[in-house]
Parts: C-alpha cells; structure tokens; sequence
C-alpha cells in the first residue's frame, strides 16, 4: 500500500524558505536541493521504515524517522495511511528534540 505524504506547515514554511535562500546564490543548486529531498520523500510511500529511528524523537516506538541530504535533515513520522512530514532543519543549526 502507498501512503501519503502529508506537510506539517512549519517544515514546509522552512523548506520554501531555504530554497529562496539558496537560488539567491545559484538557482540550479536550489533545484538539485528540492529535487533530493522530493525524490527521497517519494521513495518512502513504499519503504518508510528504510532510514534509522529518529534520534532526537524522545519515546520513539520506531515510527519516527530521519534522513539527511544536501545539509537538511527531515524529520518525518509514517502510519499505515501516511508519512508526515514533521521538522526539516540544516544540520548546522542546534539539534532540538521533540
């Protein structure tokens, strides 16, 4: 079954955010971020369990996951019907557990 990709308001904000930032100084890299991200995202619908449990998750039962690319790292919480979208922060800021 494919789940559905579905966007917390506050790392979708952050994401339009950081990819105006970065096509201020080159367009193309904005694009390569976006497309990373969106690509990886998509493979999730299948296989939501493929990268590790979420380490900043206190009381993770397993279901919150995160993966790192182009310096963003997406946080994201998947259930049988959809994988939610839950944090994306560059990996220079401050870690923050939730």
């Amino acid at each position: 079954m494919e789940r559905e990709i579905v966007w917390n308001k506050r790392p979708s904000k952050y994401l339009t955010q950081a990819l105006k930032r970065i096509s201020e100084e080159s367009y193309l890299q904005a694009e390569r971020v976006e497309e990373a991200i969106l690509t990886r995202l998509e493979k999730l619908k299948q296989k939501p369990e493929k990268y590790p449990t979420d380490k900043f998750k206190r009381n993770n039962q397993g279901n919150y996951r995160a993966f790192e690319t182009h310096s963003y790292r997406i946080a994201y919480r998947f259930t049988d019907k959809e994988i939610r979208i839950l944090r994306i922060r560059h990996v220079k800021q401050e870690p923050k557990e939730y």
